[in-house]
């Protein structure tokens, strides 16, 4: 399977080059309560704030951070904006992917050129840090890609925003960067948006789950991982499959009222003291049942890792041909039943749990049994 994945690496075609995911941002409800969250339970330090203090008179940012991975936390300060309507539409959940890039204005135009629809032309930002320039494509649902050039800025995030300088900023959990952000969309599109990313951004499938993979007794869906030359950014998208119950993603189409962004994947180096601090801050996480673990080490192999602990965590373990992960889930972090976050350790493995998707959707099946919506 690794040799195909290295294969299909070589395959993407980097016309658009992509260093990293340069931020996330959240459309939600109340901007400051999940600064607040994100930085007590996930670890995440004060970065920087935009709103009527700094001239931005139609919404309210909050910029958090972990090392590279950035959280922009957006509420609208008026009734009947558009990101007030996100919300009302979707709940709490991601609009912007913003992604890295050397030269925003030939990254849009490349897009445009081979089939995007536009979100924002090409801008130059200017304050007395210097200039980023920022430009913006749809991809599925309402969610929007946002090229951002920087190399000219010196400021803390973006213009228009000044440091945000807080006495309260709990120790980070060891989180890395953005592994990967899978997309859930409606039945039928998942092709689609696979042919998007090839077209339009040059981005290889480096793997496909079908329903007879990913399934349960209950429940199924289908996937397709899509991924830069460099493996850098990495996209799976997921669709429904026909089952006897609800799966994750038709409860997640049915609450979010369409597509969108299901979890983002966010990396560590030692997961096991990643997921205590979070557990000791109140963040909930995906109950696996004890017996996973009998009989780990003839599925996976040695690992360093003491299985007690990962037991007593409920952290997975799969085995690839280049070495192996760690992973586990939260519960979803708002009202709705639809974002969730994954914490990942990757040790050689290029791959995505396969050997967990079975024990992974049955801890997901329970807990849409309790919610009631199986």
């Amino acid at each position: 399977m690794i040799t195909a994945i290295k294969k299909t690496f070589a395959e993407a075609k980097d016309f658009m080059p992509i260093n990293g995911t340069d931020y996330v941002e959240l459309y939600v409800s109340n901007s400051k309560q999940a600064a607040h969250y994100y930085k007590t339970a996930f670890g995440f330090q004060s970065i920087a704030y935009a709103g009527l203090e700094t001239g931005v008179t139609d919404r309210e940012s909050y910029v958090v951070g972990q090392d590279k991975i950035r959280l922009v936390l957006t509420s609208p300060l008026h009734s009947g904006s558009d990101i007030g309507k996100h919300i009302d539409d979707h709940g709490d959940g991601v609009k912007v992917v913003a992604l890295w890039v050397d030269d925003a204005t030939y990254a849009y135009d490349t897009a445009i050129a081979r089939g995007a629809k536009s979100f924002m032309v090409p801008r130059v930002e200017s304050d007395e840090f210097g200039h980023v320039v920022r430009s913006g494509i749809y991809t599925y649902g309402e969610v929007v890609h946002i090229f951002v050039e920087r190399k000219e800025y010196r400021g803390s995030f973006l213009p228009g925003y000044q440091p945000w300088k807080t006495e309260y900023n709990p120790g980070s959990v060891g989180l890395k960067y953005v592994d990967h952000m899978v997309g859930n969309v409606a039945l039928g599109d998942m092709d689609k948006f696979v042919k998007f990313y090839q077209d339009v951004m040059g981005f290889a499938q480096i793997l496909s789950f079908d329903d007879k993979e990913i399934s349960t007794e209950y429940t199924a869906l289908m996937s397709k991982v899509m991924s830069n030359g460099d493996g850098k950014i990495k996209f799976p998208i997921n669709e429904p499959a026909e089952g006897l119950k609800k799966s994750q993603v038709d409860e997640y189409l049915e609450f979010y009222e369409g597509a969108g962004v299901q979890h983002v994947a966010v990396a560590t180096d030692n997961i096991i003291e990643t997921v205590r601090q979070m557990r000791s801050r109140g963040v909930e996480f995906l109950h696996i049942p004890t017996n996973y673990y009998d009989e780990l080490e003839d599925r996976v192999g040695k690992i360093d890792e003491d299985i007690d602990s990962l037991r007593e965590l409920g952290i997975l373990v799969d085995r690839d041909e280049e070495g192996y992960l760690l992973q586990i889930f939260t519960k979803t972090v708002n009202p709705r039943p639809t974002m969730f976050f994954e914490i990942i350790q990757r040790k050689g493995a290029r791959s995505f749990g396969k050997g967990n998707f079975k024990a992974l959707f049955e801890a997901i099946e329970r807990e849409q049994e309790l919610r009631g919506t199986l």
